[in-house]
């Protein structure tokens, strides 16, 4: 049975690596992520080939420019196969909107999400930006106009799972990178959590890549990680 609250990233930049991984993962997890590594290298037709494992998959472009432009992108993304795809909050309401409706149009079951604020962003990254605030109030005014312009959920760090809920509401989705089982290395994610964590704070979905996909035994790796997550249920 596959683990739905689980997603593994598939950041490889060739076929044959991309398409090993979702073999050998995609029968226990829901989700397998198409980032943009994989997206660049190989095009939309990676979408429907890792699809073909049986788990769906997650398109992770962090689309952002103009409303036009992204709503033309977002169809063809779900064109392509994705059963769920992302777009950045920071590009605004208009083009939420736009990226809401183009989906809407071409794949009515798609799930269309917003990025928050990257996991590797903390406050002191934010203090090089033009963006006023603590990284979770920023979280949640974005999470806030994600749902009033329609979106099924975004996307967030571990902590700021409460602060996307109460914006949010009931079944509004909470997608958590930064996930590192107990004991990791936290790379490049500086708001990162153990599945134990995110989990008891009301993430849905957790997406891990590297600790599972780089691992040594990758296997194993990925049966610790199922274990520490259906242990937190």
């Amino acid at each position: 049975m596959r683990e739905e609250r689980l997603c593994i990233a598939l950041d490889f930049a060739t076929r044959d690596e991309i398409l090993a991984a979702a073999r050998r993962f995609g029968g226990k997890v829901g989700w397998l992520k198409v980032g943009l590594e994989a997206f660049v290298a190989e095009g939309p037709r990676i979408v429907p080939e890792v699809a073909d494992t049986g788990a769906r998959v997650f398109l992770d472009l962090k689309l952002h420019d103009i409303p036009t432009t992204v709503a033309r992108a977002v169809a063809a993304a779900v064109r392509s196969g994705a059963s769920m795809v992302n777009v950045h909050a920071l590009g605004g309401r208009d083009m939420l909107v736009a990226a809401r409706e183009s989906a809407r149009a071409a794949a009515p079951a798609a799930k269309i999400i917003a990025v928050t604020l990257l996991t590797s962003l903390d406050s002191r990254s934010l203090a090089d930006l033009p963006i006023s605030g603590h990284p979770e109030g920023i979280v949640r005014r974005l999470a806030a106009l994600t749902k009033e312009c329609g979106l099924d959920g975004v996307v967030c760090a571990p902590r700021d799972v409460p602060e996307v809920k109460g914006a949010g509401g009931k079944g509004f989705l909470a997608v958590v990178p930064g996930i590192r089982p107990a004991g990791a290395e936290l790379g490049d994610q500086k708001r990162a959590a153990t599945p134990a964590e995110a989990l008891s704070n009301g993430a849905d979905l957790l997406v891990v890549g590297r600790p599972v996909t780089a691992a040594s035994d990758p296997d194993a790796a990925l049966d610790l990680l199922l274990g520490q997550i259906q242990s937190a249920s």
